[in-house]
């Protein structure tokens, strides 16, 4: 299989650009504006955005689906058009779109595409991927009689068969039951533990923040963010606490409501503050001073969908 050129990132994009041409007196489409993104070797990479951000025109343009108008794009140091083969090799991709053969079987699939890709009968790895996938009783059954959320890791299976250096996830998990995404994700960990980088688009946040090491955001076509995960999160400065009183009251007393607290259900007061301007403290004394009978205190802190929606609310 294609080794990785020693000390390339996995994936590296200079000023790329992308730019659809408006069919007759429609406008043109500028579907990415010069991005640049670096993506570690061995990294657990999330990229997210809205619809329309400019997503799956990256990757597309990644798997050899769409060409660039302008700009450079390497997998594991080989130029996508230079070294077509070298970067094909590196890199699979799970597509959003279930485009499945209806009549193959999960296992005619999976040893066809091993074959296109050239590997040996000897290492291909077809029951142990497709019982990772739960799928394994379903190998000789047709692709037409799975379930979506089954095709849909049949394609991941799919793209694994070759072993790639990169594995790029677009919507992995759209319509996969709870049991059978926690299974794909405990398989695609391994995969990375074991060297291989992933590349994860996803509207589940959560799972985003809780499995990738690096963030990057686009918006309209721009990165407007990429650092670690852990980073970005504590870019946000604000924190939410919740006071639980032991008995109703009517209106927030005065001392709370110079920090905006809003009332919900009679005894629940809620604080959104920025710790940079606002220590708990204060905020303790002035409950306190108000002589509040608080029986539970709860906190939350800012996740990856507060810095989504800060990030891609603010840029037109």
């Amino acid at each position: 299989m294609t080794e990785p050129i020693p000390d390339a990132p996995a994936l590296q994009v200079r000023n790329l650009v992308k730019n659809y041409r408006g069919k007759g007196s429609a406008p043109d489409k500028l579907a990415l504006k010069g991005i640049d993104l670096d993506v570690p070797r061995g990294s657990f990479f999330g990229l997210l955005g809205p619809n329309g951000a400019g997503k799956s025109t990256l990757i597309n343009i990644i798997a050899g689906l769409v060409n660039r108008t302008s700009g450079e794009v390497k997998v594991c140091g080989y130029d996508i058009d230079k070294d077509m083969r070298a970067a094909r090799s590196a890199v699979g991709v799970v597509p959003q779109e279930l485009n499945l053969d209806a009549f193959f079987t999960p296992r005619e699939v999976m040893e066809f595409q091993a074959g296109l890709y050239g590997v040996p009968k000897s290492k291909r790895r077809t029951d142990e991927i497709l019982k990772a996938m739960g799928l394994l009783d379903k190998a000789d059954g047709y692709a037409r009689t799975l379930s979506g959320g089954m095709r849909r890791r049949l394609l991941v299976a799919k793209a694994m068969v070759h072993s790639p250096k990169v594995l790029i996830l677009d919507e992995p998990t759209a319509g996969v039951d709870i049991e059978l995404r926690q299974q794909l994700w405990s398989y695609v960990k391994m995969l990375n533990e074991n060297g291989t980088t992933i590349i994860l688009t996803t509207h589940y946040l959560e799972e985003a923040e809780e499995l990738c090491d690096t963030i990057a955001i686009i918006n309209h076509g721009e990165v407007v963010a990429c650092e670690a995960t852990e980073t970005l999160l504590g870019r946000l400065d604000m924190k939410n606490v919740s006071l639980l009183l032991g008995r109703d009251i009517e209106e927030i007393p005065d001392n709370l409501k110079q920090f905006g607290a809003t009332l919900s259900h009679g005894r629940r007061i809620n604080i959104a503050y920025r710790p940079s301007e606002t220590e708990m403290s204060r905020i303790l004394k002035a409950a306190a001073d108000d002589d509040l009978d608080i029986i539970d205190l709860t906190t939350r802190e800012p996740d990856l969908e507060d810095a989504f929606l800060q990030m891609t609310a603010t840029r037109e």
